[in-house]
């Protein structure tokens, strides 16, 4: 769902990225909120960052993820299938989108969606049906009409039972 996809509305789709290297740069807050997810889709998830959050450095040392710690390099991008530039520094990640554009890779830009080749939508699950929701690089909105979504799903398929 996108309410102003300016000239062309994104291309929904379910990636399938088990086995498939993921790279994220950065190790902050966003980076903390995405990676669980990319772990649970099977993504073999390498962060790039010189610092990252606890949670972070606690799922690098049982190793569910590798923390490559330092900043980004170009050819780190080799080999990934998606990629979230998620710094607090864009010239960063202005640097992961060219590489990722390069080598023809989506890329997520936390701090610019219009300079991205993909969204990250709001999601949400009720009983195995996944919902997402972009909102015209509008993520609070996205947010607040997944939970309406979710909380109606969750409704119905309660009648339904």
């Amino acid at each position: 769902m996108d309410s102003a996809g300016g000239p062309a509305a994104p291309y929904l789709t379910g990636l399938r990225l088990t086995g498939r290297r993921v790279v994220v740069v950065g190790g902050g807050h966003v980076a903390t909120r995405r990676v669980p997810r990319l772990i649970e889709a099977g993504a073999r998830v390498c962060v790039v960052a010189p610092g990252v959050s606890p949670w972070i450095a606690r799922a690098a040392a049982a190793d569910e993820l590798v923390w490559q710690q330092r900043a980004f390099r170009p050819g780190d991008l080799e080999g990934a299938w998606y990629v979230l530039a998620a710094t607090d520094d864009p010239p960063t990640n202005r640097a992961v989108s060219a590489e990722a554009e390069d080598r023809r890779v989506f890329c997520v830009r936390a701090d610019r969606a219009d300079e991205a080749t993909a969204w990250t939508p709001a999601t949400g699950e009720v009983d195995g049906v996944q919902v997402a929701v972009l909102a015209g690089r509008r993520p609070r909105e996205a947010a607040r009409v997944r939970d309406l979504l979710v909380g109606v799903l969750a409704r119905l398929r309660r009648r339904a039972a």
